[in-house]
């Protein structure tokens, strides 16, 4: 069902803007403690996932 889903061209860019702003706020708003840290680790991760679906996207 997933992989229906991500076949679809414009769910797909839609998820991956989302998970590049979502990326984006949790890198802006990560505190400096180890629970920010955490916050930082969980919004590089969202900004490479979304990534990773724009480049499927374009190619």
């Amino acid at each position: 069902m997933i992989r229906t889903l991500l076949n679809k061209t414009s769910l797909r860019r839609s998820l991956a803007v989302l998970l590049i702003l979502l990326g984006g706020v949790l890198l802006f708003l990560a505190p400096e403690t180890r629970a920010g840290l955490g916050l930082l680790a969980l919004g590089i991760v969202l900004e490479i996932a979304g990534i990773a679906l724009r480049h499927r996207d374009s190619t």
